[in-house]
C-alpha cells in the first residue's frame, strides 16, 4: 500500500495547467447537428482548462495557464477574459497564421449535444514550452491535468515537465480524467493514465471515469484501489445528485446537490473541480470545500456560456443562500 500524498497549500505557489483555449458558439434551436442554417449565439470564452483556471482565480487562488491562441478576436476575447478574472496569462502564446480554437454546439431534444470542433488544427495545436511557460512552471505549487489536454501535440511533454518540477519542490497534482474506456484500451493510453495516477494527489472523476481510472467495476473497489495507490483524495462528481469525498484521513463525506434550473451544463464539472481544489489549498476542510464545489457547478449551469456562471466565494455564498431560501 502506497503512502498517501497531500494537496500542497496555496502558499507554495499558484495552480497551473496546460491545454486548449477556444471559443464556443451555440445554436439557439434544438435539433440534430448543423445541416441547415440556424441562428447562433456567441462567441463565449471556453476550453476546459480555461474554465478551470477562471474558477480557481475567482475563488481567490493564484492561477496560470500554458496555452496558445490565434492573433484574432477570439484569442483576444479569451485572454482578456482570463486576465480580468485574475489568471496569469503570461504563458499564453499568440500564434500567427493559426485561428483560435472553436466549438460549435447544438442541443438535441433529449439534452445531448452535437459538437463541431477545431482544436487540433487551431493555434491550440501549437502549444509549446516557451520561456514564459518555463517561468510560470518555476513559480507553481500545483499542476492540474485535464484528460482533454493530451489530444494536443506537445501538451503531454509540457505537463510531464511541470509535474516533475513542481513535485520536486513539494507541490501537488490533481487530475480530471475526462476519459472513456475506448481512449485507454491500448497500452499507451493505459500507461498515460497510470503515470498520472502514480503522481496524483487529488482525482476528480465522474461516472465511468472512476472505473476507467481504477480498473475496477464497483465504486467501493475503485475507491479502495485508488486510495491504496497513494492518492490522498478522490472526489466523485455526481452531477445533480451532488458529490462524494473519499480519503484515509476523512473517510467518506457526501454532499447533496443544489436544485437549480439548468440552462447550459458546459463547464459545470470544471467549475466544481476548481472550487474544490482551491478551497482545499486555501485550508478548508473537505465538507466546506464540497459545499463550495457543488455550488460552483450548480451556479454555472444557470447561465448560458461555459464561463458565465463562474463566481467568487462571496458570490457562491449568496447563491447557496438564495437556492436554500427557494427550497
Amino acid at each position: 500500500m502506497a503512502t498517501a500524498r497531500a494537496i500542497a497549500p496555496e502558499a507554495l505557489g499558484p495552480t497551473i495547467t496546460v491545454g486548449e483555449i477556444l471559443v464556443e458558439i451555440m445554436a439557439t434551436t434544438v435539433g440534430d447537428g448543423f445541416l441547415a442554417p440556424q441562428p447562433l449565439i456567441g462567441p463565449f470564452p471556453s476550453g476546459a482548462p480555461a474554465i478551470f483556471m477562471s474558477q480557481v482565480a475567482r475563488c481567490g487562488g493564484a492561477a496560470g495557464i500554458v496555452a496558445a491562441v490565434g492573433a484574432d478576436d477570439f484569442g483576444r476575447l479569451n485572454v482578456e477574459r482570463l486576465a480580468r478574472d485574475g489568471v496569469d496569462v503570461s504563458a499564453i502564446a499568440t500564434i500567427a497564421g493559426k485561428p483560435t480554437g472553436s466549438a460549435f454546439v447544438r442541443y438535441r431534444a433529449d439534452g445531448n449535444r452535437d459538437f463541431v470542433f477545431n482544436i487540433a488544427h487551431s493555434a491550440a495545436g501549437d502549444t509549446a514550452m516557451t520561456g514564459e511557460a518555463q517561468a510560470l512552471i518555476a513559480r507553481a505549487g500545483h499542476v492540474h491535468v485535464m484528460g482533454s489536454a493530451f489530444a494536443i501535440d506537445g501538451a503531454g511533454a509540457i505537463l510531464r515537465a511541470a509535474i516533475a518540477d513542481v513535485k520536486a519542490r513539494g507541490g501537488s497534482v490533481s487530475f480530471d480524467p475526462n476519459l472513456r474506456k475506448e481512449l485507454v484500451s491500448g497500452a499507451e493510453g493505459r500507461r498515460l493514465v497510470d503515470d498520472l495516477l502514480s503522481v496524483c494527489d487529488l482525482l476528480l472523476p465522474s461516472g465511468e471515469e472512476l472505473f476507467v481510472a481504477s480498473g475496477q467495476d464497483t465504486e467501493e473497489a475503485a475507491i479502495e484501489a485508488l486510495l491504496a495507490a497513494g492518492i490522498a483524495e478522490v472526489v466523485l462528481k455526481r452531477g445533480a445528485a451532488g458529490s462524494s469525498h473519499f480519503s484515509r484521513a476523512h473517510g467518506r463525506i457526501d454532499a447533496p446537490g443544489l436544485t437549480v434550473e439548468e440552462v447550459d451544463p458546459t463547464g459545470a464539472g470544471d467549475c466544481f473541480g476548481a472550487a474544490y481544489l482551491t478551497c482545499r489549498r486555501l485550508g478548508m476542510a473537505p465538507p466546506q470545500a464540497l459545499a463550495y464545489a457543488n455550488a460552483a457547478g450548480a451556479r454555472n449551469v444557470t447561465r448560458q456560456g461555459p464561463m458565465e456562471g463562474v463566481g467568487s466565494l462571496a458570490e457562491l455564498d449568496q447563491f447557496i443562500a438564495s437556492v436554500s431560501a427557494k427550497g
